[in-house]
């Protein structure tokens, strides 16, 4: 599933081609998505996409009218072509742009989403998010003012978008042996230090994971480029029965939230 490094990827990668492009078509060949594809996604069409953002994992296409909403879902990707180019299978979606060329989404699994909102409000799907984890906003302090009192395991509490957006299960796993916490320990035993070591190592480790992502650019413009995924040099995820990378004790793993978690005994006890 592509994270939020990955959807940070996606969006550098439309991006220059996007913005300030008018939509001169939208094609929709599969409406049945997670979420069936609102007529009012048409809208767009006309439109110029003054900007590309994105807020958690939902990539956002500013018009002056609104914006269309595109998540990735599972297996989601985004590509740059010429309009000319014939779509394959599963390639469900289609925004035609002024300078002749499509973004064109393609999910094999269908569980993404195109969706629609009007200027003047925000979507639902945004509501109830907490801060983005590379933005001022997140702090140590924040977080362990959220963390007070709570008993969950500080793995799926710091996974957890109502706290901190973005931060997925390969990123709570590294972050978490960075910082040398057990990733069961409960969030509210957390003491304010240990709190600034995590949130500095979580943006560490995004922003690591978003330079190496940088390198796929070029995919974003090849038909059989695969954007969304790409290759990341990683501590402990996917590691488990290997020796630690710090200490040499074997990885172990267990899981939390019915998330495969990889820790090592020995530094994040």
């Amino acid at each position: 599933m592509p994270e939020l490094p990955e959807v940070e990827v996606s969006r550098m990668g439309i991006k220059p081609h996007a913005t300030d492009q008018v939509v001169t078509k939208l094609e929709v060949r599969q409406p049945k998505l997670r979420w069936p594809v609102p007529d009012t996604l048409f809208d767009i069409e006309g439109q110029t996409i003054r900007a590309v953002k994105r807020r958690a994992k939902y990539l956002i296409l500013e018009t002056d009218i609104g914006y269309a909403l595109v998540h990735l879902g599972m297996s989601g990707s985004l590509r740059v072509l010429p309009q000319a180019t014939a779509p394959d299978k599963h390639d469900h979606v289609d925004l035609h742009l002024s300078n002749g060329k499509v973004i064109r989404y393609n999910d094999p699994r269908r569980f993404g989403a195109w969706l629609w909102q009007e200027k003047g409000g925000d979507h639902p799907a945004l509501e109830k998010l907490g801060p983005e984890p590379l933005t001022d906003g997140f702090t140590g302090e924040y977080l362990f003012d959220k963390a007070k009192g709570k008993r969950t395991a500080i793995k799926q509490f710091i996974m957890d978008n109502a706290v901190v957006v973005g931060v997925g299960n390969i990123y709570a796993n590294e972050s978490l042996f960075t910082s040398r916490i057990h990733p069961k320990r409960p969030a509210g035993q957390l003491s304010l230090e240990e709190a600034n070591t995590l949130v500095a190592d979580i943006k560490d480790v995004l922003t690591t994971a978003i330079k190496q992502g940088g390198t796929t650019l070029k995919d974003f413009t090849q038909a059989d480029g695969k954007p969304g995924y790409f290759a990341q040099e990683l501590l402990v995820y996917g590691k488990q029965g290997k020796p630690c990378p710090v200490c040499g004790t074997e990885l172990e793993s267990v899981k939390i939230g019915q998330r495969n978690t990889v820790f090592c005994p020995e530094c994040q006890k």
